[in-house]
């Protein structure tokens, strides 16, 4: 159990397109026009999750071509992540442009890290143990529970760095959406 949390804990935690739109959403908008971002984040990770469950439970043979086609996917929306990131800039309160559910939702339904991370974890950590549908569920949802903290985290600090982004909101724009770029390369890569 102890290698189950602690894996999960710096999985979570670690730069992800989820964590990076999350603070760069913060730093740009603020907690409330970011909510309805965060909560589709939210809701894609516990969505993606209960799908990880449902595929170690009794899809495995399905699971690679699927993971092929969100690797190409993923990679594609987090390059396109990557390119409005760089062109954003503070929010100007006339800006059309909002963040949505539907984008924080569906970054997460093609980003692979986490169905990675939840499908590692059960693969390595609870079916050597455990093998009902209701167990897995069950540690999915911790997953996804530790992710939503960290999601939290990296909006806290956006919201801390705020003021300091004001003012040098190009130079962490292009460092943001560069660290956006190397998650999609290595998606590539693996």
């Amino acid at each position: 159990m102890f290698s189950f949390v602690t894996y999960a804990l710096i999985n979570a935690f670690t730069p992800g397109p989820g964590n990076i739109l999350a603070l760069n959403t913060m730093t740009n908008y603020g907690w409330k026009k970011g909510k309805p971002l965060y909560f589709g984040i939210f809701a894609g990770y516990f969505f993606v999750q209960a799908l990880c469950a449902f595929f170690i439970f009794g899809l495995e043979n399905f699971i690679n071509p699927i993971m092929n086609v969100l690797t190409y996917a993923g990679s594609i929306y987090i390059l396109w992540l990557a390119y409005q990131v760089a062109i954003s800039k503070p929010d100007n309160k006339t800006s059309d442009k909002q963040p949505s559910f539907w984008i924080g939702f569906v970054l997460q339904i093609v980003n692979v890290k986490i169905f990675l991370f939840g499908i590692t974890a059960l693969t390595g950590y609870i079916t050597p143990y455990y093998s009902s549908l209701g167990t897995l569920l069950f540690f999915e949802m911790i997953i996804a529970t530790v992710g939503m903290i960290a999601t939290m985290t990296w909006i806290f600090f956006g919201g801390l760095l705020q003021s300091t982004y004001f003012k040098h909101y190009r130079i962490i724009n292009i460092i943001l959406a560069l660290l956006l770029l190397q998650c999609a390369v290595a998606l590539l890569l693996q």
